[in-house]
């Protein structure tokens, strides 16, 4: 499901004294199946722009293109839970909706609320325990009986019960330590190749969009200012210091290992391992020419 934003504006509290501009003339295409990153410092637009994809935001001004599904700026809406069980979105803390008895009855709310039988709600919430890392049994515990990485886990499989054909994901690691995160940042990278879901991860972290995205929207200031694949925006850390933000940790290491060396390498590494190979090769190189 391709998702189109066509100069999208909105504020806040419009023609209210209370009235904040949040997004202005935003245009921004992410086409089906693809994994986008968008990254912006505080107070960029992020979380008012991820709102826009599933209709909990309607624009100010503009289009929002979801699928065949388009939300016009002083349009009512056609009916939008059709777009709301496509597009289904993982917030910030994640673990805070959950609210059922069980485990086992939460996952479940969200397909029955949308219609889907129970006995189909039951084997799904079986299907997806074991997908989201946890065992069968937590299903009939109570989620507040469980930590807080397991509540998470929880709170994504109920999102991911709906089948959804794109999944936002809000700062889905806010919170965990370094383990939990690269877990759940892998998770949700296999789940987007498995099931070939349209995956939209809007982060601080320069290291998660290095390493999973196929394309970057850098916002500022409520603008989407920049546009393009990792390698592309990565390639100039100047612009991306204007927007304050940082290079990934790897490619900075990278710039240091190649003023050492006294040279470029052949290309921008957007891993660990992709630097190593990359040395490894520009050695091997090195030693051929001589």
């Amino acid at each position: 499901m391709d998702i189109k934003l066509q100069q999208v504006s909105f504020a806040y509290s419009m023609g209210t004294p209370f009235e904040k501009r949040a997004l202005f003339d935003v245009d921004l295409m992410i086409p089906s199946k693809t994994y986008q990153a968008i990254i912006g410092h505080t107070g960029s637009g992020k979380s008012t722009i991820l709102q826009h994809f599933n209709g909990l935001l309607k624009p100010s001004e503009g289009e929002v293109h979801i699928g065949d599904r388009v939300i016009v700026a002083g349009k009512k809406a056609k009916e939008l839970k059709p777009i709301r069980q496509k597009v289904g979105i993982v917030f910030q803390f994640p673990e805070h909706q959950l609210f059922e008895e069980t485990v086992l009855k939460d996952i479940m709310f969200g397909p029955m609320n949308f219609g889907v039988s129970e006995e189909e709600a039951k084997k799904r919430a079986r299907e997806l325990i074991s997908l989201v890392g946890l065992p069968d049994s937590v299903l009939e515990k109570s989620p507040f009986d469980l930590s807080g990485g397991q509540m998470r886990r929880v709170a994504i499989a109920g999102v991911l019960a709906l089948q959804p054909e794109v999944i936002v994901l809000d700062e889905p690691t806010a919170g965990l330590d370094p383990r939990g995160q690269r877990e759940i940042m892998d998770m949700f990278y296999q789940l987007h190749k498995e099931q070939g879901l349209t995956t939209i991860l809007v982060t601080h972290s320069m290291e998660d969009a290095a390493k999973y995205a196929d394309n970057l929207a850098i916002m500022h200031e409520g603008r989407c200012v920049l546009t393009g694949t990792p390698r592309e925006i990565f390639a100039d850390g100047k612009t991306l210091e204007s927007y304050r933000l940082e290079l990934p940790r790897i490619i900075k290491f990278q710039q240091k290992i190649e003023n050492l060396i006294g040279k470029k390498l052949s290309k921008i590494c957007l891993t660990e391992e992709e630097l190593a190979l990359e040395i490894a090769s520009s050695v091997r190189r090195e030693s051929d020419e001589q």
